[in-house]
């Protein structure tokens, strides 16, 4: 509520007690106390919920509060707890130092590391996206607000977006970038465990949200409602927004459209395929990360072949890298001739989140069962790791889909162990070796099409 709002019904107003299970509070009229019951108690009993953790109930009676309080039940709230934990007059916020369950399912989406400006070749056709999107990492809110890139997939438009949160977040400002799934998953927890007010807090109070398929939250009427709101409170406070689509918002007909009257307010640019000349030089500078040593006319010869996303450029980067460094396969035209054909995507596409769990479970001596259920034995948790890395690797499930295939556990749980396979697989010959062995089998047990 407004300032205005609060110092009318609520300034006075004091715990009093509780009394068959419900908080009585004590406020200075009749008026405020039929207002606060009858209009306005929804509002303040979800606030009063967030804060103490669980739902609570609240009952209003007018009160007639002495000054100065001769006992602990004419204290207002906070300062009534304070005295009950033993302390003077906290240094800071009795709110802050309150135990709220629900704020961890609300963690800031991570970032790829992989992800910066550093790494994201534009060349001629892209280097006005790639321009503009410097200029709002520099200049937050003051250059282009909002700023929304479209294109198709695989383009690099996560990549400009987490480049520009990076920026922000090395600048000590609180950047959150999300996929719009994940702002969708939020609201629906807070809206079934009644923590909207932290949701709300989270989201509106960032320096900067940056919001990658945008696009997916069409026809959704919770979410469009709850995101215009964010937009507003965020625009309302100069704070900046940075959103990504694979189309141009016109051609969102599900989106509402006041969304794509605001969305069409900022900055629009498009993203476009690299050009052959810009390929090579992406396909170059990888081998160079990677100490391969891949000749420019082999760099060029996968550049031709390759030409539908800077995503599928990768993948048959990685994929020569892996037969090269691990399979230790000689690099010839023949291998990137296989390669760039696409001969394993028909068995890739096979490989179920069930197969996934059955062959993971077994290379370690486990069942199924096993990595769905509530143990956490060292074995047992490197291997539920593992599973969800190649789960998500080999299956395009997302990762609330793979967090229900695995016991129904949260997509942040997912996300923090694909983040740590995915480190130890660089650090750790072991761990490296594992997973090639049940990637390896995975793939010869798929099915052929």
């Amino acid at each position: 509520m407004d300032r205005a709002q609060f110092d009318t019904w609520l300034r006075d107003a004091a715990l009093l007690g509780e009394e068959n299970g419900a908080l009585v509070i004590g406020v200075r009229s009749d008026y405020a106390r039929e207002m606060l019951q009858q209009r306005m108690y929804r509002t303040v009993s979800r606030v009063v919920s967030d804060v103490v953790g669980q739902q609570v109930e609240l009952r209003f009676v007018v009160h007639a509060p002495k000054l100065p309080p001769t006992s602990d039940t004419d204290m207002p709230l906070f300062r009534l707890l304070a005295q009950q934990s033993g302390e003077s007059a906290p240094a800071v916020p009795l709110h802050q130092k309150l135990i709220r369950p629900a704020k961890a399912e609300l963690l800031d989406y991570d970032l790829n590391p992989r992800y910066t400006f550093d790494r994201f070749i534009a060349g001629g056709e892209n280097q006005m996206v790639a321009a503009a999107a410097q200029a709002v990492a520099e200049r937050p809110a003051s250059a282009y607000n909002p700023f929304l890139i479209y294109g198709g997939v695989g383009l690099g438009k996560t990549h400009l977006l987490q480049a520009i949160a990076h920026a922000y977040r090395s600048r000590g400002l609180r950047a959150i970038y999300i996929p719009s799934e994940i702002f969708t998953n939020d609201l629906v927890d807070a809206i079934r465990n009644r923590t909207t007010a932290l949701f709300r807090d989270k989201y509106r109070s960032a320096d900067a949200l940056l919001v990658d398929d945008i696009q997916f939250i069409a026809g959704k009427g919770s979410t469009q409602e709850e995101f215009f709101h964010t937009f507003n409170s965020l625009s309302s406070f100069n704070k900046q927004i940075v959103l990504a689509s694979d189309r141009h918002p016109r051609e969102l007909e599900a989106l509402a459209a006041r969304l794509r009257s605001r969305f069409e307010g900022g900055l629009i640019m498009d993203v476009l395929m690299p050009e052959f000349e810009t390929r090579v030089a992406i396909l170059r500078s990888w081998a160079v990360e990677k100490r391969l040593d891949l000749p420019i006319t082999y760099c060029e010869l996968i550049a031709m072949r390759v030409k539908d996303s800077v995503r599928q450029l990768e993948g048959v980067f990685n994929q020569l890298a892996a037969a090269v460094q691990i399979n230790r396969q000689p690099l010839t035209p023949d291998l990137i001739s296989a390669i760039t054909a696409g001969g394993c995507r028909a068995q890739r596409s096979q490989i179920t989140l069930e197969r996934v769990l059955a062959v993971t479970a077994e290379h370690f001596g486990l069942t199924p069962d096993d990595l769905i259920g509530p143990k956490r034995a060292s074995v047992i948790n490197q291997a539920r790791q593992i599973a969800m890395y190649l789960a998500r690797e080999h299956t395009g499930a997302s990762l609330p889909q793979i967090g229900d295939a695995f016991g129904g556990r949260k997509h942040s749980t997912v996300l923090h162990s694909c983040s740590k396979v995915a480190e130890d697989i660089d650090q750790d010959v072991t761990i490296r070796t594992i997973v090639k062995d049940i990637r390896s089998r995975l793939i010869k047990l798929s099915p052929e099409l």
